[in-house]
């Protein structure tokens, strides 16, 4: 019998979504660097990946092929890699939005797969947490939040396989958080060289490469800290969701549109709006809710 401490897997998600909620720095970092998303995606994926043979290797015993993880894997990563490339093309907010209706294809995956089924308290605390994210994120200019551009629409589907992978790792209890991070780790390092090498461009644009200054090796140290932080934040998730329903995991990690709110109102001057304190607000008392369930 495995002993758990009361609430690791509440604080599991709250860490990685605040890992999701800063990521996106790093990432610009690498940007300023002159390196393409989709490089940007691959190189990092693949770090994390070569750091879990390093730090897990008393796991690599435990490998084995496994169906249903590598659809846990392609999943996941067709949702990391295609969020990533959406925010650094499209416009944040729009894509940030499309991606966050997670909740909605959480409620509509959880019951065939796992036999979830919301009561009114949960139906309720989706329905604030969602409520909250909209109101954060959506632009009334902008219109309906309906994808408009490749980048919308990517972050649309980006979301979509978030959900779905989100409830596949709960569905797949039986293996442990370190093997599902292998997959996703490696399927997202193999979409995002794909994703690079079908979009035609080399590492660095050519007029990047005739004018960089910058020594190879801060790139390099970059790449391998990101990678770091996402190998720790995978395997801190991948528990999260093994011993949260997918319902309430998925409340709980919205609280990452929180954490880059305040983020970016402090490490990049954006300044935070009525509206998007009164969204915040709204996703956090969804998710002390969340939680608070969890431990009843």
């Amino acid at each position: 019998m495995s002993f758990r401490i009361p609430g690791t897997n509440v604080l599991a998600l709250l860490t990685g979504a605040i890992i999701w909620g800063l990521i996106w720095y790093p990432y610009r970092g690498l940007g300023e660097y002159g390196i393409r998303a989709e490089w940007s995606s691959a190189l990092t994926y693949g770090a994390a990946l070569a750091l879990w043979f390093v730090f897990c290797s008393g796991q690599i015993k435990t490998l084995r092929p496994s169906a249903a993880l590598a659809v846990i894997g392609a999943v996941a990563g067709c949702a990391n890699v295609g969020l990533t490339i959406a925010v650094i093309h499209g416009e944040i907010m729009r894509v940030l939005l499309l991606f966050y209706l997670a909740p909605v294809w959480t409620v509509l995956f959880a019951r065939p797969l796992l036999g979830e089924r919301l009561g009114a308290a949960g139906l309720a605390i989706v329905a604030l947490a969602l409520a909250g994210a909209i109101i954060m994120l959506w632009q009334p200019a902008a219109g309906l939040p309906l994808p408009a551009t490749k980048a919308e629409c990517l972050g649309l589907v980006a979301g979509v396989a978030f959900a779905l992978s989100n409830v596949l790792a709960r569905k797949a209890s039986g293996h442990s958080g370190g093997e599902k991070t292998f997959w996703v780790l490696a399927c997202s390092c193999a979409i995002g060289f794909a994703a690079a090498v079908a979009g035609g461009g080399p590492l660095l644009p050519p007029q990047e490469l005739a004018t960089s200054q910058i020594p190879v090796w801060m790139p390099v140290t970059l790449i391998a800290l990101i990678g770091i932080v996402l190998l720790f934040g995978n395997l801190v998730v991948q528990f999260g969701l093994s011993h949260t329903p997918a319902n309430r995991a998925i409340v709980i990690y919205l609280f990452e549109l929180v954490v880059a709110a305040f983020a970016s109102w402090l490490l990049a001057g954006e300044v935070m709006s009525p509206q998007e304190w009164m969204g915040g607000a709204m996703i956090i008392i969804a998710s002390l809710v969340s939680a608070r369930l969890e431990k009843s």
